[in-house]
């Protein structure tokens, strides 16, 4: 008797654990319409975090470093290069037959003060800031040429006015850098994918002056195959509205789209961005859910990821890649930004490392929805 009971018992655990075992991924679910990604830290890499490595290697299609790729890490000092942790970040999406994009080859944030400087202190000439970055996107590009699908080339030159963005780089060879970034990463390895990658690409007059980027880089024959919205949204902007406008415009100037950093943060923001040189004081005001989030927030997150996710499917045509910024509320970058020490849950895993209901209802969404022609 006592064997038949445990074998019962023994039963029941394994047909409880069949859905579990069964259940359907966003990255088998997108298939055929686009790439279903996330940022990765060494920690997940390295196998810090075994249970978080796993479920990257289970759940995504592709994957994006999120920091050590950056100039400022790959690239400390002149003529001196740290590629190990990139090496495994590469070699990790490779065990995992999931898609490498690089990120990101030139940003005024995260980079070595030495990159602009001569020996005096002073700022380097348009022609030695040239050579660095000829040298830095060489080295970078070519170390995993035919690796790497494609680069985040340039990072973030536009204000939100539509203005450039008055960095070392602007400053020294104005907008010209921009070109030289994407003939210097073409050079070095032309059959990669090159792309420009920057927030709040939703705002018309930032939209407007990358769209005009585009049609001058490509008429001084230079290849960019999409433009990254970074999608690092908040709970009312922006719009499906004014998201779907910035879609058509990209489209119409005939470059395909990537949602690169996707995050929806449910706390009040001070800001709409994601600039990361602003910091605002902490508050509790500004900290509501410190001991989880009400129902009727978490439904109204729930909404407003899913209808983003179906604006992403409508648009399966020109959008390649959707990659989350990100695995679980407990390490998302978004606990200390704007504001140090909040509390959010902004992605599909929770802090237990477990896929929230959302995940199901758009999986259910993006099997509806027919693959590319």
């Amino acid at each position: 008797m006592k064997i038949k009971i445990i074998t019962a018992i023994t039963a029941l655990f394994f047909l409880a654990s069949l859905p579990t075992m069964a259940q359907k991924t966003l990255a088998e679910a997108t298939k055929g319409k686009f790439l279903f990604g996330a940022a990765v830290n060494m920690q997940q890499v390295k196998g810090v975090n075994p249970v978080e490595a796993e479920l990257i290697a289970k759940e995504f299609s592709a994957i994006v470093p999120e920091n050590c790729m950056k100039p400022q890490p790959i690239h400390p000092e002149e003529n001196k290069y740290f590629w190990d942790d990139a090496d495994k970040l590469v070699a990790f999406g490779e065990k995992n037959k999931q898609v490498v994009t690089g990120h990101c080859l030139v940003w005024h944030s995260q980079i070595g003060r030495w990159f602009f400087i001569d020996a005096d202190g002073k700022d380097v000439s348009p022609e030695i800031l040239k050579e660095r970055m000829h040298q830095h996107i060489l080295a970078v590009v070519s170390r995993y040429k035919g690796r790497i699908k494609g680069w985040d080339v340039v990072n973030e030159a536009f204000e939100d006015n539509g203005t450039y963005r008055n960095s070392k780089f602007f400053q020294i060879l104005g907008k010209d850098f921009i070109k030289y970034a994407f003939q210097f990463a073409h050079e070095a390895d032309p059959d990669a994918e090159l792309y420009y990658n920057d927030y709040n690409v939703e705002t018309p007059a930032k939209c407007d002056a990358i769209v005009q980027l585009v049609k001058e880089l490509k008429a001084a024959g230079c290849r960019i195959d999409a433009v990254g919205t970074q999608a690092h949204w908040h709970m009312k902007s922006p719009t499906v509205e004014a998201t779907e406008t910035s879609f058509n415009k990209l489209k119409a100037a005939g470059v395909h789209i990537l949602v690169t950093e996707w995050d929806i943060s449910v706390l009040p923001s001070p800001y709409d961005g994601a600039n990361i040189s602003t910091n605002f004081n902490y508050s509790k005001e500004m900290d509501p859910y410190r001991e989880g989030v009400p129902d009727s927030i978490q439904q109204k997150w729930n909404k407003r990821m899913l209808d983003m996710f179906g604006l992403f499917l409508k648009y399966k045509d020109v959008v390649d890649r959707v990659t989350v910024w990100g695995l679980t509320d407990n390490t998302t970058w978004l606990n200390n930004f704007p504001i140090r020490g909040r509390k959010d849950y902004p992605m599909l895993f929770d802090r237990n490392n477990q896929r929230k209901p959302v995940v199901d209802e758009m999986i259910k969404l993006a099997e509806k929805t027919k693959a590319k022609k």
